[in-house]
């Protein structure tokens, strides 16, 4: 079992910035592909980000190309979601997860909330 711990959500103004944490209980987060979701109210969890195990490659959602970026350091079994020029839209939940199936697989960035095993409890980000 995985215990993730996001932090770091807050009220942000026109053009600001939040870098989202997300804490691993285990050492083998090293092991797993990692990436952020979000839920906006009355509408469905959206994929944000996410980085492959060997954190040699990312992918993030068209929204936010460009002003987010996903990062993880091993050593601190942390990932981050670096958050630039939010706007209105950016307003949602904000959802750490990770995948433990895709180790064989250095480069691959799962995408889909179903190929995820664990997830954080959320943190809310406000414009």
């Amino acid at each position: 079992q995985v215990q993730l711990v996001e932090s770091g959500g807050g009220l942000v103004q026109a053009g600001g910035s939040l870098r989202l944490s997300c804490a691993a209980s285990r050492r083998t987060f090293s092991s797993y592909a990692m990436g952020w979701f979000r839920q906006a109210p009355g509408k469905e969890r959206e994929f944000v980000a996410a980085v492959s195990w060997s954190g040699d490659n990312t992918f993030h959602a068209d929204s936010v190309k460009g002003r987010f970026t996903i990062s993880r350091v091993g050593t601190k079994n942390t990932v981050y979601l670096q958050m630039n020029s939010l706007k209105p839209e950016d307003t949602a939940v904000y959802y750490c997860a990770a995948a433990n199936k895709y180790d064989s697989r250095r480069y691959y960035v799962p995408t889909g909330s179903g190929e995820y095993d664990y997830w954080g409890q959320g943190t809310q980000v406000n414009y």
